[in-house]
């Protein structure tokens, strides 16, 4: 077996690249250093020797004698200590080191080896990664985009500042430990559909997805995602993900922009057939008026006409004048007319409408009952615009009481100045407006209506609107809803 002498235990020490330098443990005095410590400080032992700290050390305050030695002090207590240290060349170069005192028990006495390294360098790294990783974390952070790292099944693995802001928890905590939780049903499918398939797909991939905010609020996402495997461990699916709920609505005004100009056309089409077919219908009516009366007075000189048969004649006449009355009515009301304002009664628009407001409500037993105010109202609108108001408020009042008892069937309309504005309103007596209805009446194709598309509402407001009113729609006390529209007052005195 191989026994090395105290010699080569020497030249063992004195080939290591490691820096030793050897102090005495009582005095703290520099006793020796080896080849490494000597070339890297500059110094020969015979300089080395009788230095003190201030002579090979940084000036710098935290690198002051009484800190040295303390640290001396603890590793002949402890029996070792670890510090970073900054040595200083013949030359005058600082060298940041990682310097550890050991106790050791020799023969002749207890010495501490300070074993020493540069380590300059790697704290120049050390700097720049926590550099790279402050700028990194702020960039992330003030990002528009947040980043999670989820496993099969939507566990979190890793998650951003940013993400954490787009979702509304101020930590990990607060949003959960699984990404999923917060996706409604249809969404979560969506989710594990792809991050559950084995073996996962490398290729990137997107998804949408909708989630509720840990404050509550439900938002919609848009994220790119792809399988990742890194080499500290981390692995799962990458979201690169951004909130696109604002994209949303604005794609869903416009598809609903869109039917509303659908329907529109359509309403605009129905208005052109009903003046075709009245202006079609005038003339047979006309003619067959002509030839029962016709027949009527053939058959009276021939003699006496069975009392039977006249008032059959009679009758088929009297229903051919109400069939040309509506018909004179539907034509006038709906004629194309040049979209130019009149000054006009809102009374007069009341009286004008309550012809087919009757024509609607006989028919389902509603009794009609019109307050109009006691001095004029005078308006500018358009008065097929303002009448069509009218009429849409009224039939949805109609058909709103329709499945009440026969005896509850009342309409109430009326109107008033208030200050300078002409008010009316359509009182019905059904069942109301739900609290949480009201607030969106009136928005585009909202409709309490199993069959309704909600456009009636929404085309009333911007009816009203388009001439300077305000529409609203309140419960009344008694039982049932009132609508009611406001329109800026006119002087008519000109007219008169």
């Amino acid at each position: 077996m191989f026994q090395p002498a105290e010699s080569d235990f020497h030249a063992l020490i004195e080939a290591m690249p490691l820096c030793i330098i050897l102090h005495d443990a009582q005095t703290k005095e520099i006793l020796w250093a080896n080849g490494a410590a000597l070339r890297v400080l500059g110094f020969s032992l015979e300089e080395l020797v009788p230095l003190k700290a201030p002579d090979m050390t940084s000036p710098a305050p935290k690198y002051r004698r009484s800190i040295g030695l303390r640290w001396l002090e603890g590793a002949a207590r402890t029996g070792q200590r670890t510090i970073e240290w900054c040595y200083r060349s013949k030359q005058g170069v600082d060298i940041l080191s990682e310097a550890v005192a050991t106790l050791v028990h020799l023969a002749e006495r207890d010495v501490l080896m300070v074993q020493f390294r540069d380590i300059s360098k790697e704290d120049k790294v050390k700097r720049e990664l926590k550099r790279t990783e402050s700028r990194l974390k702020t960039f992330l952070q003030d990002l528009a985009e947040g980043v999670a790292v989820l496993g099969p099944h939507g566990e979190i693995r890793y998650i951003s500042d940013s993400a954490l802001t787009l979702l509304g928890a101020a930590d990990r905590k607060a949003l959960g430990r699984n990404f999923l939780d917060a996706c409604d049903e249809r969404s979560r499918q969506r989710l594990l559909e792809h991050l559950g398939r084995t073996p996962p797909s490398r290729e990137p991939y997107s998804v949408h997805y909708h989630l509720q905010r840990a404050d509550g609020e439900w938002r919609w996402h848009h994220a790119t995602c792809r399988y990742i495997e890194l080499e500290d461990d981390l692995s799962g699916h990458l979201l690169l993900f951004r909130d696109v709920s604002e994209q949303v609505r604005a794609e869903e005004a416009r598809r609903q922009s869109e039917q509303k100009l659908e329907y529109l056309a359509r309403y605009n089409a129905m208005g052109e057939m009903a003046v075709a077919i009245a202006h079609e219908l005038s003339q047979p009516l006309a003619a067959t008026r002509n030839f029962i009366e016709g027949t009527a007075i053939r058959l009276g000189r021939q003699g006496e006409v069975d009392p039977s048969l006249a008032w059959g004649l009679d009758s088929a006449v009297r229903q051919i004048e109400h069939a040309s009355l509506i018909i004179k009515s539907v034509r006038e009301y709906v004629v194309r007319l040049e979209q130019a304002e009149q000054r006009v009664d809102l009374n007069e628009l009341l009286a004008d409408a309550r012809y087919f407001i009757d024509l609607k409500g006989q028919p389902a037993g509603v009794r009609l009952e019109l307050a109009p105010c006691a001095e004029a109202l005078p308006v500018s609108c358009e008065k097929v615009l303002i009448g069509q108001v009218i009429l849409n408020l009224a039939f949805n009042a109609i058909e709103e009481m329709a499945e009440l008892p026969a005896g509850r069937r009342r309409l109430r309309i009326h109107t008033w100045r208030d200050g300078d504005n002409a008010v009316l309103c359509v009182e019905d007596s059904g069942r109301g407006i739900d609290a949480g209805a009201r607030e969106r009446l009136f928005d585009g194709f909202f409709s309490s209506k199993v069959s309704g598309n909600g456009i009636g509402l929404a085309l009333c407001r911007n009816i009203v609107s388009r001439h300077r009113g305000d529409i609203w729609a309140q419960n009344v006390d008694s039982g049932g809803a009132m609508f009611c529209f406001s329109l800026p007052c006119a002087d008519l005195a000109d007219q008169r």
